[in-house]
């Protein structure tokens, strides 16, 4: 892997949580595929972009721009090996020839200045340690003119997780899901942050605008219980609790999401994003050394 600056999030991500979403890829794109459209839409891909997917996890989105630019090529970047080798082999698996995937930092990759039309990333930019840095570093990949297009978690109260999660306060330590500004999966809700952190990266043109889908966290409540308390947030409060406790946790969380059932036993929750474009300016002249 080349250099890497953002050491605790490499940390994370070639770990537990790395190896928990490799295995789960199938179901993380279940909870996240509604906003695979409109990002690609927003990004105006077509048939010879060269198209860069940062944070691209197992590479679904990679695949799918790809496929929209046949005659152009599309790389995943991410931070997680074992993500990554989930990526390499769907693309193989469904014959997808113009995708490839590298391990690296966003913050300090060494991309070839103007090598892509576009860059999208699906939930990949909000655990950047320096998001300046991230940001301006992607800017100079762009080509002028190029653009790009991500989607990121807003308001933690908008998103259906989120409450599920809360409605274990009374048996675990849950917090406040972090801050807008502050490390985290939530460091970019505020969209004066986001324009503010695009801006000083030499960004234009941004536009924000509210995106929401359904995502599926499970077939019956158990089962979706199960899923969000084995992901990385779910485990770290549930280790902190003796199994009395744990127990009771489950229990409650299975309730909250039986009320969320379809008649067919799926558990969808409803998701609420910021989908956000800026473009590299057209004019060199006007991007910042």
């Amino acid at each position: 892997m080349q250099d890497v600056v953002n050491t605790e999030q490499a940390q994370a991500w070639n770990g537990p949580e790395g190896s928990h979403w490799a295995r789960n890829q199938d179901r993380w794109n279940a909870v996240n595929e509604g906003f695979n459209e409109p990002l690609l839409d927003a990004a105006g891909i077509t048939g010879d972009h060269r198209v860069l997917d940062l944070g691209c996890g197992s590479g679904q989105t990679t695949r799918l721009a790809a496929l929209r630019a046949p005659r152009g090529r599309a790389l995943g970047l991410d931070l997680s090996g074992p993500m990554l080798a989930e990526a390499r082999a769907r693309a193989e698996q469904e014959g997808i020839t113009n995708a490839s995937f590298v391990q690296g930092d966003t913050q300090v990759y060494p991309f070839e200045e103007g090598s892509f039309d576009a860059a999208v990333s699906r939930y990949g930019v909000m655990f950047f340690a320096d998001p300046l840095a991230a940001f301006g570093n992607l800017g100079r990949a762009l080509r002028p003119g190029g653009r790009l297009a991500f989607v990121c978690p807003a308001d933690a109260t908008l998103n259906g997780w989120v409450a599920a999660m809360a409605s274990l306060r009374d048996f675990l330590p849950v917090g406040d899901f972090g801050r807008p500004g502050q490390p985290g999966m939530f460091s970019l809700a505020a969209p004066d942050r986001i324009r503010e952190v695009l801006t000083a990266a030499g960004f234009v043109g941004i536009g924000i605008n509210q995106a929401q889908a359904y995502g599926t966290w499970g077939h019956g409540a158990e089962d979706a219980a199960a899923f969000l308390l084995g992901t990385g947030p779910g485990r770290h409060l549930m280790e902190q609790a003796d199994p009395a406790t744990r127990s009771r946790a489950r229990g409650t969380l299975t309730d909250h999401l039986r009320a969320q059932e379809a008649p067919d036993g799926t558990v969808r929750l409803l998701s609420t994003s910021w989908l956000v474009t800026a473009d590299r300016p057209a004019d060199p002249s006007d991007i910042p050394q």
